[in-house]
């Protein structure tokens, strides 16, 4: 009966935090994607894209990747799945636009995801769109093959009425909000019951070797594995609410976001991007390698300037 009663306070506790952060984000899930969709109504995300086109064969990519890459910055993944779909792209560019897409996707609610643990938004914003151009211009030149045109497989698409667009934002957004609340619940749920049998630190000295490599605190091994498998925006609940406890400082919380911010949600993400034609081991590696350059540029220039 203790044992239970246990279990029960621990999800009790989770209530109120995880309610705390399913109202933030939604809020800003349900603004954020309404001007999206009015971007793309009016054309401009199409616009922007256009103006990117020279810069994508740079990284061996034809004109129309810049769409989904624009798609998937301002929007999500699988906003810009959708794009590369309609067109006939190798496994090396498609593995180039992943990695970009990767690395950057999702960019105004991610931004302020990791804004609210602790770090400032323009660092974040630079380092992942830095990351995303030179990732691709790198991945050009040491991948096998060269640059290949491509083709829409689908032809001219037709434009939707604002009707048949609001309509499909409002579907899609009460389901997107609708799992984004389960998950946050359950996952704050889970850190308590976690945290309160003394798994977190278990967990935590199982991934010291992880953290050491990567230059990352090893207080942020549990929060490092959440982003790892489940993104930053399901993961935020618990990102949040250990900032505010004061868990880990914001200096630890800011390397940790240097790191996530270009390599995270390495599951679900990677496997569909896997399907739509990249190359897995590319995908992951190349993250993996830019985020270790970040953070210990990060660590040593400040060691350098103390």
């Amino acid at each position: 009966m203790f044992k239970a009663q246990r279990l029960l306070n621990c999800i009790k506790t989770a209530q109120a935090s995880a309610f705390k952060t399913i109202w933030w984000l939604t809020k800003i899930m349900v603004l954020l994607s309404f001007a999206i969709m009015l971007l793309q109504y009016f054309g401009i995300i199409e616009w922007i894209s256009l103006w990117l086109t020279p810069l994508f064969s740079h990284f061996g990519l034809p004109g129309e990747a810049a769409l989904a890459f624009v798609s998937g910055y301002f929007v999500n993944c699988y906003s810009a799945i959708a794009v590369m779909t309609t067109l006939d792209l190798s496994t090396r560019a498609a593995t180039i636009l992943s990695v970009m897409v990767l690395c950057s996707h999702n960019m105004i609610l991610e931004t302020t995801v990791q804004h609210k643990t602790g770090s400032p938004i323009i660092k974040i914003v630079i380092i992942r769109t830095l990351s995303a151009f030179i990732l691709g211009f790198v991945l050009n030149k040491i991948m096998p093959g060269g640059f290949e045109s491509t083709s829409v497989t689908n032809g001219i698409q037709e434009k939707l009425t604002f009707a048949i667009m609001l309509k499909d934002w409002a579907l899609r957004t009460i389901k997107n909000v609708m799992l984004m609340a389960v998950i946050v619940y359950l996952l704050t749920a889970l850190q308590k019951i976690l945290t309160e049998y003394g798994i977190i630190e278990y967990i935590s000295r199982f991934l010291k070797p992880v953290m050491t490599f990567f230059g990352l605190p090893q207080k942020t091994a549990f929060l490092w594995l959440v982003s790892n498998t489940l993104g930053l925006a399901y993961g935020a609940g618990i990102m949040i609410e250990e900032a505010e406890k004061g868990e880990t400082t914001k200096e630890e919380n800011d390397l940790l976001n240097c790191h996530i911010g270009i390599s995270h949600s390495n599951l679900e993400d990677l496997l569909l991007f896997t399907a739509a034609g990249g190359a897995y081991l590319w995908m992951l590696l190349s993250r993996w390698v830019m985020s270790w350059i970040w953070v210990w540029g990060i660590r040593v220039t400040k060691l350098l300037s103390c």
